[in-house]
Parts: structure tokens; sequence; C-alpha cells
């Protein structure tokens, strides 16, 4: 098996906002097969998979991939994800991109200026509740008022689907220890914090460096998805919950799978919002708020060997 058919180039990105949003993908092998993906499993059978229009790939528990399949994906800037079960722990991805170095040197320029990381943190608070954050505050007490607001949005949810809530509790080593809304949530924020880090990755900056978040691989992530979580995913996984805990169908179906119910409704969210579409501009606008200029080269660095061509895809994908 080869990643692509002989005489034929390479296949080039398409833009995050081109594409469809996430797959999650389980107990099968990963390959490639006349150029094109397939997840084939014990019984042969293969599904074909377009990654050149996926964001990303959760890989579940049981799932193998072949280095030509990690191959593809990177020239098609498709984002390799592999998770626990149900997305609930992230232990390796695979850049599609990556950090370029102009935006990498920005980025961690606003993270290390204090006066510029509080603009940026303040235009993310602006951004997530819709209106100005309380003058002369810190990050740390911003981070304070957003955690009481977001602690009042969960109850306030839980209130309007008739859900017993107990708090944001689940252990990510025995996911079976939750309960259904927990474990709802966990699947839905999984899913945007997929289509964020391969924006993130796609735009060319790091995950690791955040602003409101810090010391975490993810933590650029973590502030970015979160403008969007509760317009999008988080009342999908208390309304599928409220179901399950009342015994009641959902638009009509019994919810038989609670996780996977979350799953697709996430990804039709993500459709709905055109989250994808938003993503990209929303990480430049929050970072351009810090008010410092993109770092120019210096004028002993050595230039460019040769131009690359023109490209489909967004700046951090390579290619």
């Amino acid at each position: 098996m080869t990643a692509i058919a002989r005489g034929l180039p390479p296949p080039r990105p398409i833009p995050i906002k081109e594409r469809s949003s996430i797959l999650f993908l389980e107990k099968g092998r990963l390959d490639v097969l006349d150029g094109a993906f397939v997840l084939v499993d014990d019984n042969g059978v293969r599904v074909h998979i377009p990654i050149g229009g996926v964001v990303c790939l959760m890989l579940e528990p049981g799932t193998r991939v072949s280095h030509a399949a990690v191959a593809l994906a990177a020239r098609a800037g498709t984002l390799l994800i592999w998770v626990g079960e149900a997305g609930v722990r992230l232990y390796a991805a695979g850049q599609p991109g990556g950090a370029r170095a102009d935006r990498l040197l920005y980025q961690a320029r606003l993270a290390l200026d204090d006066d510029a990381r509080l603009r940026v943190v303040r235009s993310m608070y602006a951004l997530r509740f819709g209106e100005e954050p309380p003058a002369r505050r810190s990050v740390d007490q911003l981070r304070g008022i957003e955690g009481a607001r977001v602690r009042e949005m969960y109850k306030a949810l839980a209130s309007r689907y008739g859900i017993v809530w107990r708090g944001r509790d689940y252990d990510p080593s025995d996911w079976e220890a939750s309960d259904t809304i927990n474990r709802c949530l966990s699947a839905a924020t999984a899913s945007l914090y997929g289509i964020t880090e391969a924006a993130v990755l796609a735009a060319g900056y790091a995950p690791a460096i955040g602003f409101v978040h810090t010391g975490k691989p993810q933590s650029f992530v973590y502030d970015i998805a979160d403008l969007f979580k509760f317009e999008t995913v988080v009342p999908v996984a208390f309304r599928v919950a409220g179901a399950v805990q009342a015994n009641r169908p959902l638009d009509g179906r019994a919810v038989i799978d609670p996780v996977g119910e979350v799953r697709r409704r996430c990804r039709d969210a993500f459709r709905q919002s055109q989250i994808l579409a938003r993503l990209i501009p929303a990480i430049e606008n929050v970072l351009a708020a810090g008010g410092l200029p993109v770092p120019q080269a210096p004028p002993e660095a050595m230039p460019v060997a040769f131009d690359d061509p023109e490209k489909l895809g967004d700046d951090g994908h390579r290619g």
C-alpha cells in the first residue's frame, strides 16, 4: 500500500473552514489503499474515509495506524489525535502542520508581556460573555470571575433540562465512575478540543502557549475552545443527558448510547454554528487585542533557499 498513486502530485490541504469537523475511529487498522484512507477491521471490511475533507480523526483504543496513513494525513493537513475511551484523555497528537516561526514568536511575546497578556485575556472574556470584563482586574481575578460564571451557567442548564447536578466531576482513569451528564460533557468537550487544536495548528500557532490556561500541552486550545463551548457542545450534552435521566425519547428516538448521541449531535452543532469558519478568525482577533506587532525576521537571518508554491490550505499547513 502506498500513500499516493504513482505519477500524481501529493494532495494539498483544504482550508479548515471548508471541511467536515471530526470522526471517531475505534477497533480497526487505519491504512491507505489506492491513495485513499481506509479503516480495516478483523473481518477485512474496509470503510473509506475522505481524509482531506476532515479536520481531525480521534483514534480510540483498538486502533492501529500505518506509516502510509500518517504520511497521507500530514500531506492532507488532517490532525490525528490518539485518545482514551470516548475521547476523554489525550495521549498524543500528530501535527498536520505546526507552528510557524513568526506566529510562534508573536504568540510567545504576547504571553510573556504582562500587559499584552491581560489585554488578550480581557478580549477572550468579552467574546465569551458578550460584555466587557470589570476594569482594573488581574488575570487571576478574571479567571476567578470566569470560573464563578461558568459554574452558574452549568447550574442553569441543569435546571433547564431537569438534571441532578453535582458539579463538573470526572476521573479520566475511570470512565464509568462518572454520572451520565459528566460523561456526556467529557465527550462533547473532547470533540470541541479536537477541532480547536487542528485550527490552532493550521493557523501556525502553538497549542501549549496559553493565556487564561497555562502549564498544559493544550493550554491555548482550552482558551479558544472556551469561547465557543457554551454555544455549541455544552447544551448538546445537557439535552442528551436530560433525556436519558428522564427516560424519554429525544427527537422521537430512544437514546441507547448517550456518548455516541452526543458526538453525532456535536458534529451537527459544529456545522450549524459554522464554527470551522470562525475558529481561525477568533484566534487572530484575540491575539491582535494584545496590541503587539508580529515580529519580523532579523536582518542577519538567512533567506529562504527556494520559494514555496502557492498554498491552498491555511497558513500553518505544510505542503
